[in-house]
């Protein structure tokens, strides 16, 4: 007879407990432990437990290994494409998150219509909606999606019985927390049911060659629900972003085994699904009618390709004994990082000013290059000065008031002179060495001093 045992898994790092405490004794989060029912009897060992691969454990040398490019199948979408680092690869596990209503149902609709009707037998499980919700929003969308096969399961065994049958080619699973295993007895979502049945599903894939979407929730912090091991099984971690204002979307790959990692993917929000955005430094810059203070234009790089964003910039009096530091796509403390340099380095007093930092469009800055073109915004609205529409800026700002090079630079000043800018303030280093790109004047800077000063000439 079967025993049913309870432990308490933490949902931050999977760790788990005989009994309920305040805190994991592992990852040291506050109450995170929740409850469990575990088959303990007549489970099978072997098969649970097996590796993630779904190969046999056997020992052989690399030399041995016969390196073979992975085939790759066209999405249908190219920004998808680029960001999977050039398609969809056989036997790959893809998760991608989101938050609710952002598009991730709508964007693998799409895919799996372009596929089915490419002849690549896609499969699109689902326990969160009906067939008819489904086919309501195919019609809705416009697509051809007659041949789409669907399976509305939430039982994992159930879903890979079917799936042996059918072998699809590629399969999506909408959503992981909505999936269960007969092997535990918890509620679907719980760590314990999202870990055992990713690992199923990726044990299939392996196996069979068969691509796999999961389709993850998020926290309300933005991060992806469920154990952190579920990012690691599996090959390649998506994440769908965009503002809930605008009807542009962006799709950033975390992690990628197959590919480039930080590649972007940029969308826009239709009535008729998503539309691919070919030259998204267009729709970052806003082009002001007027020069308006504040507004300076960098060229940052996502991935494989720069990307022209607009960085803006509002200094005002404080009237708190705390002047406000607040930035949106930017990091905080590299804020009050890059004030502190403008002060020593710069004479430029800040203390009894709240700044706000804003790059448009919604987009992540992550990179350091994006340092000068801060400093210069803050300048400019702090002195009520507008900078020139035609100049575009980038560059690392060090401690000791120096102006550090990034990489890519000569690929950063075409970008720019192909969107007809005509003036660059870039680190020395990354001054062009022979032709300079049509109509583009650089100036090239080695210190914050020079850099200032070029912007008042």
């Amino acid at each position: 007879m079967a025993k049913i045992k309870t432990v308490y898994r933490c949902s931050a790092c999977g760790a788990s407990a005989p009994k309920w405490q305040g805190q994991c004794v592992e990852c040291k989060e506050w109450n995170t432990l929740q409850e469990e029912q575990v088959e303990t009897a007549n489970t099978p060992q072997q098969a649970r437990f097996a590796g993630y691969a779904g190969n046999a454990a056997e020992i052989c040398l690399l030399k041995t290994v016969q390196a073979v490019a992975e085939t790759r199948v066209h999405s249908g979408l190219e920004e998808l494409d680029r960001v999977l680092g050039g398609g969809l690869v056989n036997g790959s596990v893809v998760l991608i998150g989101g938050d609710p209503g952002i598009g991730k149902s709508t964007l693998l609709l799409q895919t799996l219509s372009y596929l089915s009707a490419s002849g690549q037998q896609p499969l699109y499980v689902t326990g969160e909606e009906s067939p008819q919700q489904i086919s309501l929003r195919a019609q809705r969308l416009g697509l051809d999606s007659q041949d789409l096969r669907l399976l509305t399961e939430t039982r994992i065994e159930r879903i890979l019985q079917l799936a042996s049958k059918e072998q699809p080619k590629i399969m999506v699973i909408d959503s992981i927390q909505t999936v269960h295993t007969e092997v535990l007895q918890s509620a679907p979502g719980s760590v314990g049911q999202v870990r055992e049945s990713a690992a199923q599903l990726v044990r299939f894939a392996k196996q069979t060659g068969t691509t796999i979407f999961l389709v993850g929730h998020v926290t309300k912090e933005g991060a992806l629900a469920g154990p952190r091991v579920l990012e690691h099984m599996v090959d390649t971690v998506l994440y769908f972003e965009g503002d809930s204002s605008s009807r542009f979307r962006v799709i950033r790959a975390v992690k990628n085994r197959f590919g480039a990692v930080n590649e972007l993917g940029v969308f826009a929000m239709t009535d008729k699904g998503l539309r691919e955005v070919k030259n998204p430094s267009a729709i970052f810059l806003s082009r002001h009618e007027d020069m308006v203070a504040g507004s300076v234009i960098m060229v940052t790089r996502e991935g494989s390709r720069p990307l022209l964003v607009e960085v803006q910039a509002l200094v005002d009096n404080s009237h708190a004994p705390n002047p406000r530091r607040v930035t949106l796509g930017l990091d905080q403390n590299r804020l009050v990082m890059l004030l502190a340099v403008l002060h020593r380095h710069g004479d430029i007093v800040t203390y009894d000013q709240d700044v706000f930092v804003n790059v448009v469009g919604g987009v992540r800055l992550n990179e350091t290059g994006a340092d000068l073109a801060v400093l210069l915004a803050i300048l400019s609205s702090l002195r009520n000065q507008p900078l020139p529409r035609d100049l575009v800026v980038f560059g690392e700002v060090g401690l000791a008031g120096e102006i550090r090079p990034v990489p890519n630079g000569l690929e950063r000043l075409h970008e720019a002179s192909k969107h007809g800018f005509k003036r660059a303030i870039v680190p020395k280093q990354n001054a062009p060495k022979g032709e300079t790109p049509d109509d583009l004047t650089v100036i090239a800077v080695q210190r914050l001093v020079d850099a200032l000063a070029a912007i008042q000439e």
